[in-house]
């Protein structure tokens, strides 16, 4: 499950918790090439990706300011920066984080 809160607010005592984050200007290009790129072939953009930067850099400054939930990373997760990777590493790499972290778990004697 995914989301700004996911680990703080919804479910505090998962027993793997993983913080997804990347640079803005990576995170603003690729939501520019996921969402404003999609239209009519030889259609310009409804935005250009400066704006969509913009856009990340100030929702995420109200995100991490507000009083309710503010959006920050369990003390408990795993930083998952995907700045430099792709999509295919970003997977692999949470994948390996979950195995471990299962591994670990299960690896615990019970009582």
């Amino acid at each position: 499950m995914e989301g700004r809160d996911i680990g703080t607010v919804v479910f505090p005592h998962a027993e793997v918790k993983i913080f997804l984050d990347a640079a803005p200007e990576v995170r603003g290009l690729r939501r520019f090439v996921q969402v404003d790129r999609v239209g009519q072939p030889g259609s310009p953009p409804a935005r250009q990706p400066e704006e969509v930067i913009r856009e990340l850099r100030a929702r995420d400054e109200r995100d991490r300011n507000r009083a309710d939930s503010p959006l920050k990373p369990a003390p408990d997760a795993v930083l998952l920066d995907s700045t430099h990777l792709t999509l295919d590493e970003t997977v692999l790499t949470a994948q390996a984080i979950v195995a471990s972290a299962l591994d670990r778990l299960h690896s615990q004697p019970c009582g």
